[in-house]
């Protein structure tokens, strides 16, 4: 089944408790893709804060370790399905893996195409089919988002997701704009210029995840000893 990293976005986590809806984890922050940049392979958690002050790292779960209810994603496996102990199990090298969303794009000839907005992947083996590189908030609405299948993406240089000179030539999908024609289309997507003047807010933003995000994933390295120990705790 192919479903969409905005599918996920802000989504409720639970762990699974007794025969209710389960005991509340937090929420989706962000999807994980493998080193190559090409499989998802979990998503980052954003916990909630103790008490409504302390702030709670955020946890990696594994994309095996999820299951979707409605509009719920479950825990199946904790023990063997979040941090270290996932990482491990599924061989990853954490340095290297990527964080794809808000990262800007451009083609190996340095052409600027914008920012990863999203992308199709299989849920069950999270391989990517398309990612989606647009000028964010309501700039992509009118302008539309140029689609890049997971095989002509490169991978990751100085801040970048590199792809393939060929996506250039690439039709827009969807927007007011991008239905009205490519020429006038692409006449209207100017990087983010164009998301700046429709939504300065949500240009900031975006721009701000691309620099902070990405390939920053080592920094969370010895973030996450505690939380299963906390867990534990709080549910006896």
């Amino acid at each position: 089944m192919t479903t969409r990293l905005s599918d996920l976005d802000r989504l409720k986590v639970v762990v699974p408790k007794g025969g209710g809806a389960g005991k509340r984890f937090g929420r989706v922050k962000t999807a994980v893709f493998s080193p190559e940049g090409t499989r998802v392979v979990g998503v980052m958690v954003r916990r909630p804060d103790i008490v409504g002050m302390i702030k709670r790292p955020d946890v990696f779960v594994a994309l095996d370790a999820l299951e979707r209810r409605a509009k719920t994603l479950v825990v199946t496996n904790l023990e063997e399905g979040t941090d270290q102990a996932a990482q491990t199990r599924l061989g990853l090298d954490w340095d290297r893996c990527i964080i794809w969303s808000g990262m800007d794009a451009r083609t190996e000839g340095g052409r600027e195409l914008g920012f990863v907005s999203d992308a199709s992947f299989d849920a069950t083996t999270g391989q990517v089919e398309c990612f989606f590189v647009g000028d964010g908030g309501v700039a992509q609405t009118l302008v539309g988002a140029l689609p890049i299948p997971a095989a002509l993406v490169r991978g990751y240089a100085k801040g970048y997701m590199v792809v393939a000179d060929e996506v250039a030539s690439s039709e827009l999908t969807g927007g007011v704009a991008a239905k009205a024609g490519e020429g006038y289309a692409r006449a209207k997507v100017r990087g983010a210029a164009v998301a700046k003047k429709a939504d300065d807010k949500a240009a900031r933003a975006l721009d701000k995840g691309s620099k902070t995000l990405g390939r920053q994933l080592g920094r969370t390295k010895g973030m996450f000893g505690s939380f299963m120990d906390e867990y534990k705790r709080a549910s006896k």
